[in-house]
């Protein structure tokens, strides 16, 4: 019974990645288009989430800076949540303008919040989009189907790569793939083509 239950979950998350590519190839080729745009500009990637999702933030920031998938220079990314100083500093009110303080701090037109979640209504996130939107900053949204409020919040310059299922845990599983895609298409677009391993 429990080794049925862990094949459907295999079956579920692959039967999700192969619907779903087809609808997100083109946010996902607009959004590794914004992020080359910023880093070849000499802008930087500020990436945040809440829980989980700050995890996949960190992530993607250390790929950007570290490398992804072959050795090159390192771009300008920065995790916003990483900094439990910042986040829990005096003046951080009730923690829904944690993000929204650094992007201010931190963000210039031309940079790019890399946001990712699961709901899209968090106070939080939804502070730090109105405030890389002040800043002239393009914002790149990773969410769920049921993204509230913050589809509402994005301009037409923003990118929505939304993947259409209810389930969390779904979600986070092509959140995941999407992130590589992202990181693979950066370095693709900056050095070349490369065989994969």
């Amino acid at each position: 019974m429990l080794e049925q239950r862990i094949q459907q979950h295999f079956i579920d998350s692959a039967d999700l990645k192969y619907q779903v590519a087809p609808l997100l190839g083109k946010p996902l080729a607009d959004a590794v288009h914004a992020l080359v745009a910023c880093v070849t500009s000499g802008g930087k990637i500020l990436a945040c989430g809440n829980g989980p999702s700050a995890a996949s933030a960190q992530q993607f920031a250390a790929f950007c800076v570290a490398g992804f998938e072959r050795d090159r220079p390192g771009m300008a990314a920065i995790a916003l949540g990483a900094d439990g100083a910042v986040l829990t500093s005096g003046g951080a009110g009730d923690g829904t303008l944690q993000f929204a303080r650094q992007v201010r701090a931190l963000g210039q037109a031309g940079d790019v919040l890399l946001l990712i979640c699961v709901a899209g209504n968090d106070a939080n996130l939804l502070s730090a989009v109105a405030a890389a939107h002040e800043r002239e900053m393009v914002v790149v949204a990773l969410s769920g189907r049921a993204a509230g409020t913050l589809a509402a919040l994005l301009r037409e310059t923003d990118i929505f790569i939304s993947v259409p299922h209810e389930r969390a845990a779904r979600v986070r599983e092509v959140h995941a793939v999407l992130l590589n895609c992202l990181c693979d298409g950066i370095d693709s677009q900056l050095f070349g083509e490369q065989e994969n391993p």
